[in-house]
């Protein structure tokens, strides 16, 4: 359904934002790490645990810095104009095909003004819906994009990967591929 880019205000997509090589490099560090599989898809933190029961971040949940595999892409998008600093939290989920994640918007007292995630592995469509209205919209995640979300796209709008096994993409129907994703925040406690 999602071929054109159609992002809500405040969100901005960098296409290629790490090369070929720093993706497989990611990539090879992740799949050394440990897995949690507390939820319905496998995920990792780094900086700091996030409990998605509770929608909270507290000082005992401190993890230590980030890894150094970690830091190159941290500080990338730390410069990136809608952050103040370096961000000091990543959460890695695995999407294998038919998962995904429900709407939401990344808890607003717990991280910064921005939220950025970077797509590694297969493409998936990515939908928006503004809280206030029905207005909606979508764009496809290639591997290696970053999509930032602020101002009004990181507080007036949910995004969600539906859970399904194929998307829509350049106007053919295209099986989805394993994808990880790894969300850039900056915690405020």
């Amino acid at each position: 359904m999602a071929d054109s880019v159609s992002v809500p205000p405040g969100a901005r997509l960098i296409r290629d934002f790490v090369p070929e090589q720093a993706a497989e490099r990611l990539l090879a560090a992740i799949d050394a790490s440990t897995w949690c599989a507390d939820l319905k898809r496998r995920v990792q933190h780094y900086g700091w645990r996030y409990d998605y029961r509770e929608r909270r971040v507290t000082e005992e949940m401190r993890l230590g810095s980030l890894p150094d595999w970690l830091l190159p892409a941290a500080e990338a998008v730390g410069d990136l104009p809608e952050f103040d600093r370096r961000p000091d939290q990543v959460i890695v989920n695995e999407y294998l095909p038919g998962q995904g994640i429900s709407a939401h918007v990344d808890c607003e007292p717990c991280f910064g003004p921005a939220v950025a995630s970077l797509s590694l592995g297969g493409d998936v469509e990515m939908v928006f819906r503004k809280r206030s209205t029905v207005e909606r919209s979508s764009v496809i995640l290639e591997p290696a994009m970053l999509l930032i979300l602020s101002d009004e796209a990181r507080y007036n709008w949910t995004h969600e990967i539906p859970a399904r096994k194929s998307d829509m993409i350049r106007g053919m129907r295209q099986p989805r591929k394993r994808r990880l994703s790894l969300t850039f925040r900056t915690v405020t406690l």
